[in-house]
């Protein structure tokens, strides 16, 4: 209205005072009125209508993303739901798992043990076994006064540890070494010819000479034709006689020991039976491996053979002779001992 009134062309002063031509300036104002207002009412509705399918379109995106914020939830809850049990079955499968896995941990122990234990036990026979084999190969070497039993059991039971290979028994394996170069450079004495020596000895005691004894005349003396019997005159003949008688009578001879001299000739015979027994008994020792026993009936008959028997008899000097090469040989009868394999033995069997 204002605007209507402004733009209207000031009335001249000639045309104020006429009334009648301000009814078409109204109605033409009120037209472009109304029409304006028609195109504001027009351009209002439009916005409106424009504004509504915004709105709408607005309110329909909002439902559909709504929808689909709910659908992608429900499938979220859904999924959670599959992970939390799928998490729960693999907690159970993995705990299924974990006590399966320390199952198979103790039974490995177990194995690992029996194992352990196995192979132990078979150490343990080996190592009785080899024991008992070299203490029965030693029993035997001194009965029989021989170390070939012993050697072959000692070369046994190294065959057997190489085939072994046990780390553990190898101190034993380098025991057994030792023992076996010591026995062989041990020098050792014949048994046999020991025996023989002894019988020989036997034999000699019944032709021994005693000390006070008196000597026999040689064959020769006993063959000749006496002096006496050559005499003519009887009386002669019986003089020379009793002379010979008397010389006979007295006799004298140097005796180093008093015992040797005090002998009756029935003691002597005890004498020789007792060195005889004497022989008997050391070669029994030499026989049954008891050597200490052989060796002191030994030193008794070489104690009684140059304290009662004459020393200037030459049997009575090879029974001296006989009786010190027996004794030196007696000391490399004694067997060598294995005692260093044994205490390894016995530290293998204690499992050190």
């Amino acid at each position: 209205m204002t605007t209507a009134s402004a733009e209207a062309p000031e009335p001249s002063p000639a045309a104020v005072p006429t009334a009648p031509p301000a009814a078409p300036e109204r109605s033409s104002s009120r037209a472009w009125f109304l029409y304006a207002s028609a195109v504001v009412a027009v351009a209002a509705l439009l916005a409106c209508v424009l504004l509504w399918q915004k709105v709408s379109s607005m309110q329909e995106l909002l439902a559909r993303q709504s929808g689909d914020a709910i659908g992608q939830s429900s499938d979220a809850k859904s999924s959670a739901r599959q992970a939390q049990d799928l998490a729960l079955e693999t907690a159970a499968k993995l705990a299924v798992t974990d006590a399966k896995l320390s199952e198979v941990a103790l039974q490995r122990t177990q194995v690992e043990e029996l194992i352990q234990s196995l192979s132990r036990s078979r150490d343990e026979n080996l190592v009785v076994d080899i024991e008992s084999a070299i203490r029965l190969a030693q029993q035997q070497a001194q009965l029989t006064g021989s170390v070939d039993p012993l050697l072959s059991a000692l070369k046994t039971a190294d065959t057997r540890l190489t085939r072994t290979a046990q780390p553990r028994l190898a101190p034993l394996q380098r025991a057994i070494a030792r023992d076996v170069a010591r026995i062989q450079a041990t020098p050792l004495s014949d048994t046999p010819t020991l025996l023989l020596q002894l019988d020989e000895l036997t034999l000699l005691a019944d032709d021994l000479p005693v000390a006070n004894a008196v000597a026999l005349p040689p064959p020769s003396e006993t063959l000749a034709r006496k002096p006496q019997e050559a005499m003519s005159v009887w009386w002669l003949r019986i003089w020379a006689g009793l002379q010979s008688d008397l010389k006979d009578l007295v006799r004298v001879s140097k005796i180093s020991e008093p015992e040797a001299a005090l002998l009756s000739p029935e003691q002597s015979f005890f004498l020789r039976e007792n060195f005889k027994l004497r022989i008997l008994n050391a070669r029994l020792g030499l026989m049954s491996r008891q050597i200490e026993p052989a060796r002191a009936d030994l030193a008794t008959a070489s104690a009684v053979l140059g304290r009662y028997f004459a020393p200037a008899s030459r049997k009575t000097q090879t029974a001296a002779a006989l009786l010190l090469q027996v004794q030196g040989k007696m000391r490399l009868l004694e067997v060598p001992r294995v005692d260093e394999t044994l205490a390894a033995l016995s530290t293998a069997a204690a499992g050190r």
